[in-house]
Parts: structure tokens; C-alpha cells; sequence
């Protein structure tokens, strides 16, 4: 199993937007392997498009902002594609899909083709509260598919991680994301 890497994906829309999604990506010999989940507005546009753009950021907004209906960042256009990619992004990657693998349903794989990678400015490396911010959207996106206590019990184990080392954005963002798991928990037990 090759390591997974947390970053920003984007897709052409069908009324010529881009969409934002967080998305682990992984190297597979020559290929870069996006699986988005089923379904999904990424799943659809990379089947509609065969095209998508990977942003690296350290503004962890970005990553809370998408999975809590935060999805209006700046974006500028792609060299070699027909799509947007974040305009403030450390580095990204522009890629073609060669090859779909739909063995698995739930996650189909597109083996994408790397057409540019460019820098934009250098990596800061990333503050612990960066890390949490990281895995509380992981956890938030699987909301449907994880017991909530779970959820709950790392979100815990990470919050003295924001509490000791994070800034004014991090901070947002954690609060983005508790706010989503609040909601999710009030709407089950409405259920």
C-alpha cells in the first residue's frame, strides 16, 4: 500500500465553475490514483472530464471549508488543462485521467497522468493543530460511515493540539468542523 497524501482536488464543473473537494491522493508506479467516494460532485466531474488539478496548501481552511459547505476559495486557471486549481496554493499538479479501475464501486480509481507540477511558493511545514484540523476532516468525512462516539473520542484526543499550538485560521477551521459534528449529532438524535 502506498502512502497517502491529504490535498486539495479540483474539477472542471458542468456549468464551468471549479470544485473543491479534500481528497487523499496516492503514487502508483507512473500514476497519480484519485479515488473519490461514490457519489460524489468529483466522482462525477472526473468521469465527466477526465481531468482534475491537486493544490497543496497550509491553509486548513480550505480542507475544513469543504466539508462544511465552505467552498468558494479563490482559484486561478491550470496551464495544460481545463480547469482551476487554488489560487493560493504552495504547489500543484495538473492531471489526466488514462485508466478508471470500477472494481470497487463505493471508490472507483482514476489513474491520472501528471501533465505539470509547478511551485508557487515554499512549504512552511505544518503546526500540530494543522495535523488535528487534517484528521478532524478526515473524521467529518465519514460522518455516515463511522459511529458518531468514535468521532467523538478523537475529537477529543485532538483538541489539546488546537488548544496548545493553533492560529487565528486553524482555530476557524476547528470550529467549522465542530460545528458540523454538532450538527450531525443533534440531527440524529432528532431521528
Amino acid at each position: 500500500m502506498s502512502l497517502i497524501r491529504e490535498a486539495i482536488v479540483s474539477t472542471p464543473a458542468p456549468d464551468g465553475g471549479v470544485h473543491f473537494a479534500p481528497l487523499g491522493f496516492r503514487r502508483e508506479g507512473p500514476y497519480v490514483v484519485l479515488a473519490p467516494y461514490a457519489p460524489s460532485r468529483t466522482l462525477d466531474n472526473l468521469r465527466a472530464a477526465s481531468v482534475a488539478a491537486i493544490s497543496h496548501t497550509d491553509d486548513v481552511r480550505v480542507f475544513a471549508g469543504c466539508l462544511t459547505g465552505r467552498r468558494d476559495w479563490p482559484s486561478a486557471p491550470c496551464a495544460h488543462i481545463p480547469c482551476g486549481r487554488l489560487a493560493e496554493a504552495l504547489a500543484h499538479h495538473e492531471l489526466a485521467v488514462v485508466r478508471v479501475d470500477t472494481t470497487q464501486a463505493e471508490r472507483p480509481r482514476f489513474f491520472c497522468r501528471e501533465l505539470a507540477v509547478q511551485m508557487h511558493r515554499p512549504c512552511p511545514g505544518f503546526n500540530r493543530a494543522q495535523a488535528a484540523v487534517l484528521e478532524a476532516c478526515i473524521l467529518v468525512s465519514r460522518l455516515d460511515r463511522l459511529p458518531l462516539s468514535d468521532i467523538e473520542r478523537a475529537i477529543q484526543f485532538l483538541q489539546p493540539l488546537v488548544d496548545k499550538t493553533a492560529g487565528s485560521r486553524e482555530r476557524e477551521a476547528w470550529n467549522w468542523l465542530l460545528e458540523r459534528i454538532a450538527a450531525h449529532r443533534a440531527a440524529a438524535r432528532a431521528s
